[in-house]
């Protein structure tokens, strides 16, 4: 049987398990942009972002990243392989970007992040495509994850936290913050933008 465009994920990878080639491309055709959008932002590199979406294709095909329907939804098990692999690419030249005197994972200092109209979101709408990749590309890696799936890929929390393997309060208290020093970014290179965030 031919696999369709409303096949379900575990369809889809049954049936590539049993050599339907054609599976393999309706899933590709899935999940590739979304990975690759993430990558991309992650990165801020068109050749590394597909270099990692070849990578986690590559391994769903070959079987080599080993994916449970148990455990969660297939996006978001992509999300975390390309978010590891991104990892790991970066340890070689890793840069420490965190913000000014926060611990990232201070129970006490965590904030809630809202999840109403932000006016992060608006920010977001309103500038150039290249004012958010460089705005995002100065953030430190572990708010970098968390802004590109909230507010990008309209991830959940509870969805974040399994692509991420943190607990909730972490990720609300990394987006919180991550939207922050981005929409302080953008306002630096917009000055007007401020007066959105108020």
């Amino acid at each position: 049987m031919p696999p369709t465009a409303l096949a379900t994920d575990t369809d889809l990878l049954r049936q590539l398990r049993e050599g339907v080639g054609a599976a393999f491309q309706t899933l590709y055709q899935r999940h590739q942009g979304p990975v690759y959008r993430f990558a991309l932002l992650r990165t801020g590199s068109g050749d590394t972002a597909a270099d990692i979406v070849q990578e986690v294709f590559m391994g769903l095909l070959t079987g080599s990243f080993h994916y449970d329907p148990l455990r969660g939804l297939l996006q978001n098990f992509l999300f975390g392989v390309a978010r590891k692999l991104i990892l790991k690419h970066e340890q070689p030249r890793l840069r420490l970007a965190s913000l000014p005197d926060i611990d990232p994972d201070d129970e006490t200092t965590q904030e809630l992040a809202s999840d109403d109209g932000e006016p992060l979101a608006r920010l977001l709408e309103n500038e150039t495509a290249e004012q958010v990749r460089r705005a995002l590309a100065q953030l430190a890696p572990h708010y970098r994850d968390a802004v590109i799936l909230y507010e990008l890929h309209d991830m959940s929390y509870l969805d974040i936290a399994d692509i991420c393997q943190v607990d909730i309060g972490t990720v609300r208290s990394r987006l919180s913050r991550g939207r922050a020093a981005l929409a302080k970014r953008l306002a630096a290179h917009r000055p007007t933008a401020l007066h959105a965030l108020l």
